[in-house]
């Protein structure tokens, strides 16, 4: 059975920092394309971010140089690094892996930006 979890959310203000986790069990995540998407209220999921398989990572232009993608494959996870964090940045945050035409998505976790 393959479940992701998704960790790191939280209240943060604005300029500060969140590090999100994506931990997968029942797969090698180092197998599969790792994407985040968010979800503000009233607005449809959005991507922001995607891990490939060869460990490289690309970015919506919404985030491109503020947040950063990457590996940690000693924990079968994902982390997602996001750095000067806007008041538009507030969504919930889901990571999606995916392979072929098999995906499995996280249960999601809140990132509120506010002073």
């Amino acid at each position: 059975q393959v479940q992701l979890v998704e960790s790191g959310g939280g209240l943060v203000q604005p300029g500060g920092s969140l590090r999100l986790s994506c931990t997968a069990s029942g797969i090698i995540l180092s197998n599969w394309v790792l994407d985040w998407y968010r979800q503000a209220p009233g607005k449809q999921r959005e991507f922001i971010a995607s891990a490939t398989i060869g460990g490289s990572a690309n970015y919506a232009d919404s985030v491109k140089g503020r947040f950063t993608c990457s590996r940690d494959n000693a924990k079968n996870t994902v982390i997602l690094q996001m750095n000067s964090l806007k008041p538009e940045d507030a969504a919930v945050y889901y990571c999606n892996v995916w392979r072929g035409t098999e995906s499995y998505w996280g249960q999601g976790t809140q990132v509120t930006v506010s002073s």
